[in-house]
């Protein structure tokens, strides 16, 4: 869709105030949209699609449209705030220096009593839209050497993350669905209408399922509910929720028995073959169906369809990697696209090449994947790529003992109100003898904290996306200088940098930033294999700046510090590229993404076909009774906007969807309220009835629920 809107209280500007237009990329999702953006004296007063973009040509979803309203938001922070008074809920504005102040004398004793184990850092979804804080929450945890950190990570796509670690080597070599070229798109778990895409970065996503159709092709959603991307597909399957590995796996018994299996440019680059082959023989569509709600022919006939359409691909998302399945099911996509020779290969699953170089692609080439490094204190799980399950936070704070989280460092997260068991962690948050919250808002988490530490609008400084290009269909770059700069507030990479000096021991008057930014900035160097002396004596960038600036030097495109003259630098970006520079589609390059011991794509691995047996016997016995899933709308993103007037205008969206004869049965009525019990609690919903959802199933949005005390 392409929106535009009024943002802002253009009541406050004058007539001599000059109207001036800006081109900036939208900060808030995977799309990267760009934006127009018109503004007279400090009020923004219209953002329109930038159709000149060469990345999005104009499109632009709600989300972007309001980056005004967040900007004027009335409740979002521009001073520290510091909770004192009896009962805690008393809030004083202070100055940077005595909030840095109060960290230190929160933070302090805890470390010294009891070391830097007993401090952690939790990193929130929003961060890696963010300028600052997607090139520097390292900050935090590396300069103390902060053992253990958490993550919104866990929750969404970590298993996602793991199965690509297993298959290619690399957790963040993950492939992305060739859409703008495929002739067959089947989409599982996936709302990219509402989500613009996750782990897939693609301006207008349901435009380009017009354009698969009108060239011929099909694109298929396999999902619990019809989905708006399901609205707009071709064919719509429903499936029972936790049952895609299962129909995965039963579509992989169909390619092996009926002689379908095709590598490809693959061939002789596969290992494990016969082994993911013996673990998917009792898995045939007909041992499948019942499980999946999914008739056995049309499981087989998908099989054969993939195999037969030379530019297919599947792509998985939220919904495989939040289940009891999620690894499995998450692997078995990246399984059924190898299978089919759709891996690395035009209109199929391919690896994108960056103009801006994400740090995720300089991890060095390993063998095996290992878990299990470290163990949680409380509940004894194991480690996974560096992170434990967030769910096993809360009684890291609550439980005695040593070892105890007696101090905790938010980052641009509300973990109170979207982590698993969030009621759990609301309830230890106030047991921590320090927390400090890096955020924009009080919400149901920052409230909690004894110091909130307000980083700038997304309007007030400069944004260039890093870690999003690792997952984009095109090979494209965009830099947008800050609309209403300011240079009399720290930045948020400032901020990061003063809290990991502190955590350091290093006194917060005595902290410089400077210093420690350049050891920063000499270990990301290093990473590229460029040296941070040499670097920095070509730009006069610090902080973010400097870190672009060589992310886009050591691209495909970038001029190599001078080893490439006349190639692109960030200051080409900033100057030459006002609408962003786009040079062209993926290209196959497995050599350069696999980092296996082998070398070659390695399917089978332990942990993953040691879990089919479970997998097994759930299809044999699936639990009975309701279902909740989640979902998300095109108006909000996790737990946040839901500030934005603009965007909560017109109906409800924090409904419970029920499916009408399950309505029927339970004597809920359409507008009514029902009672959602879960081993993690209750809570009322109004009810939806309709027959989007499958019987069986009930759907409730994520990230709403603000209704606490002070926020």
């Amino acid at each position: 869709m392409t929106s535009d809107t009024a943002s802002g209280n253009a009541s406050e500007t004058t007539p001599s105030d000059p109207t001036r237009t800006h081109f900036r990329t939208c900060p808030l999702c995977e799309a990267m949209c760009g934006l127009e953006i018109t503004t007279r004296g400090d009020q923004v007063i219209r953002i329109t699609g930038d159709r000149d973009d060469a990345w999005s040509k104009g499109y632009l979803c709600p989300k972007g449209a309001t980056l005004g309203e967040l900007h004027h938001d009335p409740d979002r922070l521009t001073v520290p705030m510091i909770r004192e008074g009896r009962d805690g809920r008393d809030w004083r504005e202070v100055s940077w220096d005595e909030a840095f102040a109060r960290c230190e004398e929160l933070l302090r004793p805890i470390v010294e009593q009891h070391g830097i184990a007993a401090v952690t850092a939790y990193i929130g979804n929003p961060a890696v839209h963010n300028y600052s804080l997607s090139r520097y929450t390292g900050a935090v945890a590396g300069i103390p050497r902060m053992p253990v950190i958490w993550s919104a990570g866990t929750v969404d796509q970590w298993p996602k993350n793991l199965a690509c670690a297993q298959l290619f080597g690399n957790p963040w070599s993950i492939p992305v669905p060739d859409v703008q070229r495929t002739d067959l798109f089947v989409v599982m778990g996936a709302n990219p209408a509402a989500s613009q895409g996750s782990l897939f970065s693609c301006p207008d996503i349901m435009g380009e399922i017009k354009r698969i159709r009108a060239r011929g092709g099909r694109t298929i959603v396999i999902d619990p509910r019809r989905t708006g991307t399901a609205k707009g597909a071709d064919e719509w399957i429903p499936i029972v929720p936790g049952a895609d590995a299962a129909f995965l796996l039963a579509i992989v018994q169909v390619l092996g028995a009926e002689g379908l299996i095709r590598l490809g440019a693959l061939t002789g680059r596969v290992r494990g073959i016969d082994q993911v082959l013996a673990a998917a023989a009792p898995f045939t569509p007909e041992a499948a169906a019942a499980a999946c709600g999914v008739p056995a022919d049309r499981i087989r006939e998908l099989a054969r369809e993939l195999a037969a359409t030379e530019r297919a691909v599947v792509y998985g998302r939220i919904g495989l990697c939040n289940q009891e399945f999620g690894t499995l099911a998450s692997w078995a996509v990246d399984v059924v696209n190898v299978l089919t020779g759709h891996l690395d290969t035009v209109g199929g699953a391919m690896f994108p090449t960056t103009a801006i170089t994400p740090i995720a692609q300089t991890a060095r080439r390993r063998g095996p994947v290992k878990t299990g490094r470290w163990h949680t204190r409380v509940r004894k799980a194991p480690e996974v790529l560096g992170q434990a399950p967030l769910s096993c936070l809360a009684e890291e704070i609550s439980t005695p003992g040593d070892g105890r989280v007696r101090g905790l460092i938010t980052i641009a997260g509300n973990p109170a109100l979207s982590a698993p068991d969030a009621g759990k962690l609301e309830e230890a948050l106030p047991m921590l003898e320090a927390m400090i919250s890096v955020d924009n808002w009080l919400n149901e988490t920052s409230r909690h904290a004894h110091v909130i530490l307000p980083g700038l609008s997304a309007l007030e400084q400069p944004h260039c996306d890093e870690a999003l290009w690792g997952f984009a269909v095109r090979s494209a770059a965009r830099w947008s200088p800050a609309i209403f700069p300011r240079d009399d507030r720290p930045h948020e990479w400032e901020i990061l940098i003063r809290l990991g000096a502190i955590l350091a021991g290093i006194p917060a008057a005595d902290v410089d930033v400077e210093a420690l930014d350049d050891m920063l900035f000499a270990e990301r160097a290093a990473r590229h294999g460029v040296d941070a002396e040499q670097a920095s004596a070509q730009t006069s960038l610090r902080g973010p700046d400097r870190i672009a600036d060589l992310t886009v030097r050591v691209s495909a495109w970038g001029d190599g510090y001078g080893a490439r003259p006349g190639r692109l630098t960030l200051e080409d970006l900033m100057n030459d590229y006002p609408h962003g520079v786009d040079f062209g589609p993926m290209v196959p390059k497995i050599d350069a993404v696999l980092r296996t011991a082998s070398g070659d794509v390695e399917l089978a691995h332990d942990n993953l076909l040691g879990d089919v047996p479970r997998l097994s016997a759930w299809v044999a016995a699936p639990p009975r009774g309701l279902v909740l899933i989640g979902r998300r709308h095109v108006r909000s993103n996790n737990s946040w906007m839901h500030n934005v007037g603009p965007l909560m205008k017109g109906r409800s969206r924090c409904t419970l969807i029920v499916h009408p004869e399950d309505a029927k049965s339970l004597g809920l009525a359409d507008g009514g309220f029902a009672c959602v019990r879960s081993e993690a609690g209750a809570l009322e919903a109004q009810v939806e009835v309709s027959d989007e959802i499958v019987r069986g199933v009930v759907s409730l949005p994520h990230g709403w629920g603000h209704d606490r005390p002070g926020t």
